[in-house]
């Protein structure tokens, strides 16, 4: 049997899964990496929910798909990084929540432990959605980053907008006009 090829859904996150999935088997995928975030993988609900992780197996055999890794790049992102306040646009609010620095590392610490408990019930599960359907080493795989204290130094992400460097200039500006 040949290696599937898959589609990280996480550039797409802003479409609906049910609506991404058809173009994905379009394109000619076997399968997926489903992102984190928009609405294609919610850990909470994947771990809390009757029937949440059921479902979004229904939408891959819908479409002719499989799933072999769950991606928690945002999320990850935040165990190490430099937290500011770019990372409330790209983390769960329950995740960035007041923004305190040390909290939002351990909230997103305690999320990538939860992320692997999903990924395990949501394979397992996809084991009885997939039966009779080849399989290449199905496995519990999370994929992402942990972030890193000098990231910030290297590159800029989370990305910046407009108002982050204007708020920039208005700082400089303000420490020129009180010490002339």
């Amino acid at each position: 049997m040949s290696r599937p090829v898959t589609l990280f859904t996480g550039q797409w996150a802003d479409l609906p899964l049910a609506e991404l999935l058809p173009k994905v088997k379009e394109m000619g995928y076997d399968g997926v990496e489903l992102a984190c975030w928009g609405d294609h993988f919610d850990v909470q609900a994947a771990l809390n929910e009757e029937g949440y992780v059921e479902g979004r197996w229904e939408l891959l055999k819908q479409n002719d798909l499989s799933c072999f890794a769950i991606s928690a790049h945002l999320v990850g992102q935040a165990i190490c990084d430099h937290i500011d306040e770019r990372h409330a646009a790209i983390l769960p609010a329950h995740i960035y929540g007041d923004g305190d620095p040390e909290g939002v590392r351990q909230r997103a610490a305690q999320e990538l432990i939860d992320t692997g408990k999903a990924c395990r019930k949501f394979i397992d599960t996809g084991k009885e959605y997939m039966a009779g359907r080849e399989q290449v080493g199905i496995g519990a795989v999370v994929n992402g980053f942990t972030g890193s204290s000098i990231w910030h130094a290297l590159y800029a992400f989370p990305p910046t907008d407009q108002a982050y460097l204007q708020k920039g200039f208005r700082r400089f500006r303000k420490s020129i006009q009180s010490n002339p």
